[in-house]
């Protein structure tokens, strides 16, 4: 009986492990701005600890191809925060993380606990970044407070103002 027993627990210890991972969900709307010329902007999205050190790196959108503009890594730097928290040290591309820059509209990212480029979060407070510059535009970040993990889910929301629109962050115990 007690070798029926012992597998059995381990099943049912096992099952609230792989039910206790956690996912984030983000949505980043770039909105079209009215003007002549529009460039798409760069955009960084990154989880910050208390200590505003980075946490996480989860999306650098930027123009993938060297064009007569200097195009490319060349203008990562205008994503101010960001490059001061930690992009100066990444070498682009990076797997997982960066790509190309997006159009406007409503942009998703699922991102899971314990999967690159979320990794395993230390439970505690931190903060969502996202950071956006435009060529013949402005620059703008929002951000939004969260603790990890989650008991329950959160629905958080903030309003860019000129680069960026609504930024919702669903996180899902």
């Amino acid at each position: 009986m007690r070798y029926l027993l012992t597998p059995l627990l381990l099943l049912t210890t096992a099952v609230p492990a792989a039910a206790m991972a956690a996912d984030l969900n983000l949505t980043v709307q770039i909105p079209a701005p009215q003007v002549a010329e529009v460039h798409r902007p760069y955009v960084a999205v990154w989880i910050e600890r208390e200590d505003r050190s980075v946490a996480a790196q989860l999306a650098v959108w930027y123009a993938q191809k060297e064009s007569k503009e200097g195009a490319g890594t060349k203008w990562l730097p205008e994503l101010r925060q960001w490059w001061r928290r930690g992009g100066r040290e990444l070498s682009m591309p990076v797997d997982g993380v960066s790509g190309a820059t997006r159009p406007a509209g409503q942009h998703q990212l699922r991102f899971k606990d314990g999967q690159a480029p979320l990794g395993t979060l230390a439970p505690g407070k931190y903060v969502l970044v996202v950071e956006a510059a435009r060529e013949v535009g402005g620059r703008e970040a929002v951000r939004l407070p969260f603790a990890w993990p989650a008991a329950s889910p959160q629905h958080l929301s903030a309003q860019g103002g000129s680069e960026l629109g609504a930024i919702t962050l669903d996180i899902n115990p």
